[in-house]
């Protein structure tokens, strides 16, 4: 393969424009061969890992990823339980706004909001969420008092009514959501006071642990799309690792190789533990994910829907 001139023709299509940016050089070739790792994952029947961090639910690819779930495209979710807040929040018609990255942080303490990155979120919108969470709540301990963290979740999903929810979409499609670090975040703390008023009310993270490797075996083909990095990514893998490696693998992540970290780890690197296989088909993209899923994943998705591989969209309708 040979470097090509990108040049610009009028009405491109994301297809278009990603397959001309396989062949410019750089992180779009890794852009190119993740999306063609998707595609791969999906032709090969593999079972999906799609994780994210909270921060990307608080941006619009929240919808994407509800999205993604009610085409068949994840078949296991794990994030952190800031997106699952943040879910909720959008799910009762909470709002957030685009800022600046360089606001006047302590004049934003000031006001009540809080800046994550470039978007910004009420304090009012925490205060809501406590006001919907409680009663969710009683309605989850009236059922039963011991529940493991995903049978939690889509519980909770089948109570919200909102199509671009990812909650909603994974509790409607019986696709499972696996929090570890559910008590780092305003649900944790309130899971915390329920419980000091509930004594017999009990979040069992250990038993999820079971659930989210007993979601996959050595026998099935495995594919992990690790979008950004922290416990979901790790989380994911970790399930891979104890169940033979995964088979497909894509990272996209700002973090750098060199940090040593879980978000800068690659896919090469995950050779070295056995979360993926030597031979498996991986991509490791560095770059934003809020730009590079949806170039790498629109692609994929317009393949799978030109061979007849994607589940009809019916989100629209």
């Amino acid at each position: 393969m040979y470097v090509k001139d990108f040049l610009w023709t009028q009405d491109k299509t994301v297809k278009q424009l990603v397959d001309e940016l396989g062949s410019v050089g750089f992180q779009s070739v890794e852009l190119a061969k993740a999306s063609d790792v998707i595609v791969k994952m999906k032709k090969n029947s593999a079972k999906i890992f799609l994780t994210f961090t909270s921060n990307m639910v608080t941006s619009g690819l929240r919808g994407f990823f509800a999205q993604l779930i009610e085409l068949k495209i994840a078949d296991v979710i794990v994030t952190t339980v800031g997106g699952l807040e943040e879910d909720i929040m959008k799910s009762f018609g909470e709002k957030f706004s685009i800022g600046r990255f360089s606001a006047d942080d302590v004049e934003l303490h000031e006001k009540g909001i809080n800046r994550v990155g470039n978007l910004m979120i009420n304090n009012e919108s925490y205060m809501n969420f406590e006001d919907k969470i409680l009663p969710i709540l009683d309605k989850i301990y009236k059922k039963k008092k011991r529940w493991a963290v995903s049978e939690m979740l889509r519980e909770i999903g089948l109570m919200l009514d909102d199509k671009h929810s990812i909650l909603y979409q994974a509790a409607k499609n019986n696709v499972p959501i696996f929090c570890p670090a559910i008590t780092d975040g305003a649900f944790g703390f309130h899971l915390y006071m329920y419980q000091q008023k509930h004594k017999d009310f009990i979040i069992d993270v250990v038993a999820d642990f079971g659930n989210i490797l007993f979601t996959t075996s050595h026998d099935d083909k495995k594919g992990v799309i690790a979008l950004g990095g922290s416990i979901s990514k790790h989380h994911a893998i970790l399930c891979t690792l104890l169940n033979g490696g995964a088979n497909y693998a894509i990272y996209i992540t700002t973090a750098h190789k060199t940090s040593g970290s879980m978000s800068g780890a690659t896919t090469e690197e995950a050779k070295s533990w056995g979360k993926v296989k030597d031979e498996s088909d991986v991509a490791t993209v560095n770059g934003d994910v809020t730009i590079m899923f949806p170039l790498a994943m629109i692609r994929a998705l317009d393949i799978l829907k030109e061979e007849g591989l994607l589940k009809e969209d019916k989100s629209n309708a």
